[in-house]
């Protein structure tokens, strides 16, 4: 038999991971942004927001009908502490100057990709959920062995996920026009980086092979 990571997707063996498309670092008002003035905000955002509203949150909207309507888990994981100041986040995260309070609107689901029904968000305080969750745990009991990945940022908590995945044995889809950073070229050299650790296919093409089972 032939290992290989170019397997397409089982809907019930499987589920579409979002990471932290949240209202802290997805939305113009959130905590990420909160001190920039508004040339900064541009200077430095401008193409992120334009590439995330116009084209990636589309994009992530599709896979979440498509994977919802073939019987796939959806799943969601946002940055947030387990406590209001942050006294539980990693050091990384501490450094940085990442707090997103417990229960804060900054630690939502963006409305446009909102959870519905009993979907799992599970809460994650550093850059790999695998690392601050118990997601592989919850994965296992749901019968979950292939994980598709979708979210922010490309080469950062999406690049830990996919690394941590693969390494617990999983087979990880990403979604290349369903993730974004906050430039072209550093998403390009993440997918670069990381392409030998997953199966990379378009939102598109995600669709056409769960239509094409059903």
């Amino acid at each position: 038999m032939t290992l290989t990571r170019d397997v397409p997707l089982e809907p019930a063996h499987s589920a579409l991971l979002f990471i932290d498309v949240q209202n802290f670092s997805a939305e113009r008002e959130g905590a990420e942004f909160k001190d920039l003035s508004p040339d900064v905000m541009e200077e430095k955002y401008g193409w992120y927001f334009e590439q995330l509203n116009g084209r990636v949150i589309p994009n992530m909207q599709t896979i979440q009908k498509a994977t919802r309507a073939a019987g796939v888990e959806v799943m969601y994981t946002t940055i947030e502490s387990l406590t209001l100041d942050g006294r539980d986040r990693s050091l990384d995260y501490k450094i940085t100057g990442f707090n997103v309070p417990k229960g804060s609107w900054d630690g939502k689901v963006i409305d446009r990709i909102a959870p519905q029904g009993d979907e799992i968000v599970l809460p994650k305080s550093s850059s790999s959920v695998f690392v601050s969750t118990h997601i592989d745990y919850i994965l296992r009991n749901l019968g979950v062995r292939q994980l598709v990945i979708a979210g922010l940022i490309t080469d950062q908590c999406v690049e830990s996920a996919i690394r941590d995945a693969c390494d617990l044995g999983y087979l990880v889809t990403q979604v290349t026009d369903a993730c974004l950073t906050y430039s072209q070229a550093r998403h390009d050299n993440s997918l670069n980086a990381i392409k030998g650790y997953c199966r990379q296919i378009t939102s598109a093409e995600l669709v056409a092979e769960l239509e094409a089972q059903t």
